[in-house]
C-alpha cells in the first residue's frame, strides 16, 4: 500500500514509546535510524519497568524537562532528592551517536555528563529550540503527540539550574507494541 503524499505514515509500535504523565499520554517516535544503540537501551529500560514513577528532576522553563535517573529518581522506590540526576542504570554507559538532527521543540535527547560517551538512562524533552545542543547530544526521539502535557510538567527555576522540589513523574512508560 502506498501512502498519499502529505499523509503521515502509520506509527511503528515497536519504535513508539508512550509516557503517561499526570495530565495525559505523551507519544514519542523513537529514531533507531539516528541512534540505534540508544533506542535499544531506552526500550530495554522501558520493558524492565525502570522508568515507571521516575521524577522529572531538572526542568528549565523554555528549555527542557529532564528525567530518567532510574537509580535515584524513582519516587516510589529509593528516591533520593539530593542524588537524583547523578545516577543511571546498572547497564554500561553508551557511546555517543551524534547526528545533524536539530534540537527543536519536542526533540528527545540523551542526557550525559562531560564525557560524550556517558549517556546511560537519563533523557530530556525539549520545550523549545536548542541549536547549541546540535551535534553535542544524541537525538533518539521526537514527541508526536501530548506535548501540551510536557508543557505542564512542574518546573524549577533557571537560577537553581532547573532543580524541582516535589517533582512530577513519569507514571508509566510502555513501548506501544507491548500495550497492544
Amino acid at each position: 500500500m502506498t501512502v498519499p503524499s502529505g499523509v503521515a505514515q502509520e506509527a511503528d509500535p515497536e519504535n513508539t514509546m508512550v509516557i503517561t504523565l499526570k495530565d495525559g499520554d505523551v507519544v514519542i517516535r523513537l529514531r533507531p535510524d539516528l541512534a540505534p544503540i540508544h533506542v535499544e537501551r531506552i526500550k530495554t529500560l522501558v520493558r524492565e519497568g525502570q522508568y515507571d514513577n521516575v521524577a522529572f528532576h531538572r526542568v528549565i522553563p523554555n528549555f527542557m524537562a529532564q528525567t530518567g535517573d532510574v537509580q535515584f529518581g524513582d519516587l516510589e522506590d529509593g528516591y533520593n532528592g539530593r542524588r537524583t540526576g547523578t545516577g543511571g542504570s546498572a547497564l554500561p554507559d553508551l557511546p555517543a551517536e551524534f547526528t545533524n538532527e536539530p534540537f527543536v521543540r519536542g526533540t528527545v535527547g540523551m542526557a550525559r555528563a562531560q564525557n560524550p560517551n556517558s549517556g546511560n538512562s537519563q533523557f530530556f524533552i525539549m520545550f523549545d529550540e536548542g541549536s547549541f545542543l546540535n551535534g553535542q547530544y544524541t537525538v533518539f526521539g521526537q514527541v508526536e503527540s501530548g506535548m501540551e502535557f510536557v508543557d505542564n510538567i512542574k518546573k524549577g527555576t533557571q537560577a537553581n539550574n532547573g532543580v524541582v522540589s516535589e517533582p512530577d513523574r513519569m507514571i508509566k512508560v510502555v513501548i506501544a507494541a507491548d500495550a497492544q
